[in-house]
């Protein structure tokens, strides 16, 4: 098996989803590689869709959310025919080309986009390979139905009857969990994770991010909290890709030494190991990584769409909280700091998500569709 990993670049998401599914091939020894599909459309098309995808996210997120309501409301947009399927698909021969000359065999699709992709390109340009798409937040798309892919990889079973009304047939489906990297999948010693980090052992401690591009009232919530903040709390900003953000909590943050503000960095993992308690927008991958760690959350609506769904999910399974003001969500924060029996009960009703890995999950499952293929020719 040979595996070519198609992701969209439009937030980080998808491409953290991509790149762990990389990781767990390497680790494997099957051959893997990773591409953008807006790349085969137009290199340029790709470099202003993540620049787009990346100011609207951030600046403008009641537009995202509105594409996003706008999409489920009217599925057919994204059907065969479609003025949107039809420019999607405009990069299938070069897809192809590229298939057919590196030999890959097996294609992961982390986007709906790269699901149509791959599908116009094997069905116009007799490509033999085999196919799945791979959830990244826990809903349906509304483009899911214009692909015809081997498996569709699924957080959990309560979404299934979703996709099969979209259009996925149900044969197709398959519950895996969203593939996180390695380091999100074991956990270390609390107390350990905060030596390393240079945290008191036996502080209380509050984990803030806004996903890679720093939304959210982050900034405000660092201007609450050193009032409100008992001593023994300590409270980890995590900015992203964000500099300007990353800046201005530098300097607001500058002489409490309860306040420890990053930018991009690759500490989340050890981060999540120490904190109590973790505030975060509802990205997809982020819940689930923190699901995997059994951290406690409140959530952030900054962006809505696809997220509200992340955030009903997790609400509804007594893994989280959300507050609608600053004010609010600095209070909810406080209060269960000092609640241990509710943060256990946030923790354990994490299981059913993280009872599994979905990386091993999915290439077991393609290898396995592999194997029955050779067996059949």
């Amino acid at each position: 098996m040979k595996v070519l990993v198609l992701s969209c670049d439009t937030g980080g998401g998808h491409n953290t989803c991509g790149r762990a599914v990389v990781e767990a091939c390497r680790k494997r020894q099957i051959p893997c590689g990773m591409d953008d599909a807006f790349r085969f459309v137009s290199p340029t098309l790709s470099r202003c869709v993540s620049f787009g995808f990346d100011r609207v996210y951030r600046h403008t997120p009641g537009l995202f959310s509105a594409g996003w309501r706008y999409s489920e409301q009217h599925p057919r947009a994204f059907r065969k025919k479609s003025a949107a399927y039809r420019f999607w698909i405009l990069g299938a021969r070069k897809l192809a080309r590229l298939i057919r000359e590196q030999g890959y065999d097996t294609v992961v699709c982390t986007h709906m986009f790269s699901g149509m992709l791959i599908t116009e390109a094997r069905d116009r340009h007799g490509l033999s390979v085999r196919t799945c798409f791979v959830a990244t937040d826990y809903t349906w798309y509304p483009g899911c139905g214009s692909y015809d892919l081997d498996v569709s990889y699924i957080p959990h079973e309560e979404l299934i009857d979703s996709y099969v009304k979209v259009g996925v047939p149900k044969e197709r489906i398959a519950v895996s969990g969203i593939p996180v990297r390695e380091a999100f999948l074991s956990r270390e010693e609390r107390a350990a994770a905060r030596r390393a980090l240079g945290l008191p052992e036996d502080c209380r401690h509050l984990m803030i991010m806004g996903g890679s591009m720093g939304c959210g009232p982050i900034a405000e919530l660092a201007s609450l909290l050193p009032k409100l903040l008992p001593e023994d709390c300590h409270v980890s900003l995590l900015c992203g890709n964000n500099r300007s953000l990353a800046e201005e909590l530098e300097q607001r943050c500058a002489g409490d030494a309860r306040f420890h503000v990053y930018g991009f960095t690759d500490l989340v993992p050890r981060l999540m190991d120490s904190a109590d308690l973790y505030l975060t927008k509802p990205g997809g991958i982020s819940v689930t990584e923190a699901a995997h760690k059994r951290l406690p959350m409140v959530f952030v609506n900054a962006v809505a769409g696809c997220e509200t769904h992340n955030l009903n999910f997790f609400l509804n399974h007594g893994a989280a909280v959300t507050a609608e003001t600053p004010e609010e969500l600095a209070c909810k924060c406080l209060a269960l700091l000092g609640d241990p029996a509710q943060l256990a009960e946030m923790a354990a009703a994490m299981e059913p998500v993280a009872e599994q890995d979905p990386c091993e999950t999915i290439l077991t499952q393609m290898e396995e569709i592999a194997f029955r293929t050779r067996s059949t020719v």
